[in-house]
């Protein structure tokens, strides 16, 4: 299981997180030590100095019952805000309702010089409950005007809000940076499968831009260098087939008594233009083609039909599988070229099957022959042009039937591979996704 991100934006997020939630820390143990304690230790100097004032005559651990006439408690009331009152008066006045703070009883302890309790009651105003040293028995209400709920969490509030506004900006900031480089990723992808986009917008770092640009240069390079290919071949195709049509005239004037020589110059021009049908197969790329939802199993079917004179027996299991957006003319080209090679080195007997995978959205195309298959060190280069099996498959054709396979499989951002079938044959399958 991958826990660490891989990609360049996902690790720049990672890195300014980490580096946020570091100083996020390090912000609240400051504030907190430098803060919020020194504020609290200054309101319970106060409160305790509060507190004395009450029991200005009253030694710690004083009497068990403290009277407090009152007359004076009503002055001390009035003029303080203070209340005092029995536990049992204390817990109907509001007590009950208190919660329980030991860093603040802990300093109102080293405050009054004996032990102590703080309570904080929170309702509309803020009360604190102090239980004093002096007076065991009795409780002291000392009310905290002005004071808020949120008065008491400014600290959580600012880092929320400002670790929220930092992870959304270090967001921003790396999908910013990292922009051209996912567009240089879709580019160079469109590239290995044979297309030619757009020039790219050179932004972003400067480092970022001459990666980009020069990017740019080699596909425009790229592009040149498949345009000089195809006038190459073009040329080439025309050149040779003009005299191999008078080759084929010259045939056809040839008296009876050689018409052995004549059926032979015949199968070689027919290979001749077959050779140079193959080759601009391979430099055709069909991109002027839209990508359009095809179901393989009726081309499959259409081209089964079309070459069944060329084999003795196909035999076709057609599973149920999505529509695949492919371009038509070209993959029909793929199962014709299949198909001939079954005719050529296959024994004459092909089994073709589709299957769909949901996991991974793949449609799978499965082709079996019934020839003698191919050496396994020899597997690997199958799919390089001019390469033949010759020790297993012969050694007829230009070697470019699989080469022209695998270039449109590869255009579409499939994958082919090939394998000897365990009872004789060779296997050939295709992955295709089902978006892309």
């Amino acid at each position: 299981m991958k826990i660490l991100p891989r990609s360049a934006f996902g690790q720049t997020v990672l890195l300014i997180g980490s580096l946020l939630l570091i100083n996020q820390l390090v912000s609240y143990v400051t504030v907190a030590l430098y803060v919020i304690k020194p504020n609290y230790q200054q309101l319970m100097h106060l409160l305790g100095n509060q507190v004395k004032v009450v029991f200005l005559d009253e030694p710690i651990g004083g009497r068990e019952r403290l009277w407090v006439p009152r007359e004076l408690s009503e002055r001390f009331h009035q003029a303080t805000g203070i209340e005092a009152y029995t536990e049992p008066a204390a817990m109907t006045n509001g007590l009950e309702n208190a919660s329980y703070y030991a860093f603040l009883s802990q300093q109102m302890t080293e405050e009054l010089g004996g032990e102590a309790e703080v309570w904080i009651e929170q309702n509309e105003n803020y009360r604190v409950w102090v239980k004093p040293p002096q007076a065991p028995n009795l409780w002291l209400r000392i009310p905290m005007s002005g004071l808020e709920e949120t008065a008491f969490s400014p600290l959580t509030l600012y880092l929320v809000v400002i670790g929220v506004l930092s992870v959304v900006g270090g967001w921003l900031f790396a999908r910013q940076l990292n922009s051209p480089l996912k567009s240089l990723e879709k580019a160079a992808a469109a590239v290995g499968r044979g297309e030619h986009p757009e020039p790219l917008a050179e932004r972003g770092a400067s480092d970022v831009v001459q990666v980009t640009r020069a990017f740019n240069q080699m596909t425009q390079g790229v592009q040149r260098l498949e345009q000089d290919r195809a006038l190459l071949m073009a040329g080439v195709s025309h050149d040779l087939r003009t005299p191999l049509t008078r080759i084929r005239l010259a045939t056809e004037m040839m008296s009876q008594e050689e018409d052995y020589l004549k059926d032979g110059i015949v199968t070689d021009i027919e290979d001749m233009n077959a050779i140079i049908d193959q080759f601009i197969d391979y430099v055709r790329h069909d991109r002027d083609e839209t990508l359009s939802p095809v179901d393989l199993n009726h081309l499959i079917n259409d081209v089964c039909r079309a070459e069944q004179n060329k084999l003795e027996e196909i035999n076709f299991r057609p599973g149920e599988i999505p529509p695949v957006p492919v371009r038509e003319t070209s993959f029909k080209r793929v199962f014709t070229n299949l198909l001939d090679n079954v005719h050529k080195y296959g024994g004459g007997r092909v089994e073709l099957s589709t299957s769909f995978n949901p996991k991974d959205q793949l449609v799978m195309v499965q082709v079996r022959d019934f020839g003698q298959g191919i050496p396994e060190p020899s597997i690997e280069k199958m799919f390089e042009p001019f390469t033949q099996g010759d020790e297993a498959r012969g050694g007829e054709g230009s070697g470019l039937g699989l080469a022209i396979i695998k270039r449109i499989i590869d255009m579409h951002g499939g994958n082919v591979s090939l394998s000897n079938h365990p009872n004789g044959g060779l296997n050939i399958e295709i992955a295709l996704l089902v978006t892309h």
